[in-house]
């Protein structure tokens, strides 16, 4: 037979040993030890483990900011965002997109119309699960009250608006001083103080804010003392219906809180800076800026394109390149209740016409 090689005393020891006894002398990092003697792989994974209480958010893009607030507040958490615009993609009919809430500890979720999904709408999908907390779209037009949205009525509808060189953000001055056959330079005249408040441009605050309360108060989810909080950091929107970070922020923090999660004590924009930033940003026009006692500009900021710096327009810049879109549009493709209104009133015919 042949010889058997050789083992080293120390292992033929280890080997004679009961299992129990050899585990116990394996060179794997037991459970007690220090942070610093577990292998730095491991040490990563173990940080991002989210075994807390699982999270859904359903909504458009404030949902999304919302759900990525919500993993930094609640970092055990696994959050899922689901985007109001593909629930149909996603979720085939709203029985599938029911099944998928349901696997969440926590659901979140901004009002949406029927359509959007085959099956039902909002209210079908409470009452298929009631756990569902409803929480409201931020939309306030009294910092950017010139921003309006065209097309025709149908297509709205259908999410299917007129261009602009802001995405599908107009002003309602320069169209229509381009349906009245102005130039670009008599429209950029228009852009002072006494042409904003005969359109009503420094009366927007109280009705805005009825609105927006109001709103938030028909889902159960008041925000008074929100507001005024606010308020008091100046300009907290970026357009009508992009808040800022600290916004989203405050949202996050609440619905947490009041499901019974307690949230990291931070702020978002200190972690995470501002995503909506990253969007389109329409000026504080300076008129409009003085009344609220901050600082206003005319410089309007597109959405970038990839790692693109963002293109910037001045004022003069803007109306030009909104007039070349409009040129190049149908008439009936530029259709917008306000300023059908404005061009049926004399007086604001008048008014545009004066310069």
């Amino acid at each position: 037979m042949p010889s058997r090689p050789l083992t080293p005393a120390r292992d033929v020891a280890l080997n004679d040993l009961p299992r129990r006894a050899r585990s116990a002398l394996s060179l794997s990092t037991p459970s007690w030890a220090p942070t610093w003697a577990t292998p730095w792989r491991n040490r990563a994974r173990a940080a991002t483990t989210r075994d807390g209480p699982a999270i859904a958010v359903l909504g458009n893009c404030q949902a999304r900011g919302i759900a990525q607030a919500m993993r930094l507040l609640a970092p055990k958490s696994p959050v899922r965002y689901l985007p109001m615009g593909s629930l149909k993609r996603d979720h085939g009919h709203v029985d599938g997109l029911v099944r998928t809430l349901r696997s969440h500890d926590h659901v979140f979720s901004q009002s949406f119309p029927a359509g959007l999904i085959p099956g039902g709408d909002i209210a079908t999908v409470r009452a298929a699960d009631p756990r569902l907390k409803l929480f409201p779209s931020i939309v306030f037009s009294a910092f950017h009250p010139d921003m309006v949205y065209v097309g025709q009525a149908s297509d709205l509808a259908a999410l299917k608006l007129a261009p602009s060189p802001m995405g599908q953000y107009h002003s309602a001055i320069a169209l229509c001083a381009h349906r009245l056959g102005l130039d670009a330079g008599r429209t950029a005249a228009l852009f002072r103080e006494d042409v904003f408040r005969r359109l009503g441009y420094l009366d927007h605050w109280d009705p805005a804010v009825h609105e927006l309360v109001g709103s938030a108060a028909a889902l159960g989810f008041g925000l008074d003392r929100e507001v005024t909080r606010w308020a008091r950091r100046g300009a907290f929107m970026h357009v009508m219906n992009h808040p800022k970070a600290f916004v989203i922020g405050d949202i996050a923090r609440r619905l947490l809180v009041e499901s019974g999660l307690r949230p990291e004590p931070v702020e978002i924009e200190d972690y995470l800076g501002d995503e909506l930033a990253q969007d389109v940003v329409w000026p504080l026009y300076p008129p409009i800026a003085e009344h609220f006692g901050l600082t206003g500009s005319y410089l309007f900021k597109m959405k970038p394109r990839g790692e693109d710096f963002p293109r910037l327009y001045d004022l003069p810049g803007f109306i030009a390149a909104s007039f070349a879109i409009y040129d190049a549009m149908p008439a009936g493709d530029l259709a917008c209740q306000r300023v059908d209104a404005w061009l049926a009133s004399p007086e604001i015919v008048a008014l545009f016409r004066a310069g």
